[in-house]
């Protein structure tokens, strides 16, 4: 096998994940929901209700398709497009596990191994804004574009800190690569115990990019309709809402490549077993690393109110950014005093 056929076929494989998870998630979020409000939640479709989103992914496909009169029609699908686009497109530099070896020949699972991914990563994230802004704009509605100028400035600030939250990642790791960062925590030697502030200020802005509560202010109800989708409708609707999903996933992934050791786990080169047994069992600790990330986005989606835009911007601007410099003035002192 080439590599550029594994490369193929391990894109399709992570897209389909993806997709998988991000589809199920939406079940999830239902399940959560119902057990911390002691409910009983979907269980008509299928066994345990496994088949709901099947059936709510065929509504969105059947549902009457609405693009309003006095809309910029080209726009207004663009935007959706634009927003599940970025969501895929991240997922390309993480590290889903350790190599693998089929026939002798030895493949990461990693789609694009590049030296700058963080940045990568970061760049996609800022085009995803764009998904939002333009359909905000393009459906020609006040409350649309409100929900739009909302969710832009929210990600635009909370990217501030996040990205500076990172620098003193990789102020200690000395590199952009996300299998280098991945690589330097074997065991329980995890980013998360050497920047407990960093994580903690990145987790807090990975809920403010994704606008999931109680930053959920671009598309909250009470005050705005339906934020910036108030317009979309079937299919297009449903990419915004999935890609608010994918964001999700990817998050977690980030931040459990990042802070968590990735597909690393304790004595997993102690185990005497193959490498590509090894390989499967750390994807797999992978994996269940983002599942409790995804169930802590929800718990707190449904634990937390979501606060008031004057308080979430106070939050940004005035307290995750001035931390983020603190850590990034702490992490300096400590390089030079410690390790040189």
């Amino acid at each position: 096998m080439t590599e550029l056929t594994f490369k193929i076929i391990f894109i399709i494989i992570i897209f389909g994940l993806t997709l998988l998870i991000a589809m199920y998630s939406t079940l999830a979020e239902r399940k959560v929901a119902a057990f911390l409000q002691d409910r009983i939640g979907p269980n008509r479709a299928g066994p345990f209700g496994i088949l709901q989103p099947v059936a709510d992914g065929l509504k969105f496909f059947f549902k009457e398709e609405i693009i309003p009169s006095t809309s910029n029609k080209i726009l207004f699908i663009l935007g959706p497009c634009i927003a599940i686009t970025t969501a895929l497109m991240t997922s390309a530099v993480l590290p889903w596990g350790p190599a693998i070896t089929i026939n002798g020949q030895i493949y990461n699972l990693q789609v694009a191994d590049v030296n700058i991914g963080i940045l990568f990563v970061f760049g996609v994230v800022s085009l995803g804004v764009y998904g939002i802004m333009v359909g905000g704009w393009a459906s020609n509605n006040k409350y649309s574009l409100l929900g739009a100028l909302r969710a832009s400035s929210q990600m635009i600030s909370y990217e501030l800190a996040m990205g500076m939250s990172l620098i003193a990642l990789l102020m200690s790791s000395g590199t952009l690569g996300v299998r280098e960062i991945v690589e330097q925590q074997p065991g329980f030697h995890w980013n998360v115990f050497y920047q407990p502030l960093g994580f903690l200020i990145f987790m807090i802005c990975a809920f403010a990019e994704t606008n999931r509560t109680p930053f959920d202010l671009p598309e909250c109800e009470a005050e705005l309709v339906g934020g910036y989708h108030t317009e979309y409708s079937s299919m297009k609707l449903g990419l915004y809402l999935f890609a608010e999903y994918i964001n999700m996933f990817i998050s977690s992934a980030v931040m459990a490549s990042l802070y968590f050791g990735g597909y690393n786990f304790p004595f997993m080169n102690e185990l005497g077993l193959s490498p590509n047994a090894i390989s499967i069992i750390g994807s797999s600790v992978f994996f269940l690393k983002i599942i409790i990330f995804i169930f802590f986005f929800m718990w707190v989606r449904w634990t937390i109110p979501r606060f008031r835009f004057d308080q979430l911007m106070h939050l940004g601007w005035k307290v995750l950014i001035p931390l983020a410099v603190l850590n990034m003035m702490l992490t300096g002192l400590f390089i030079l005093f410690f390790k040189s």
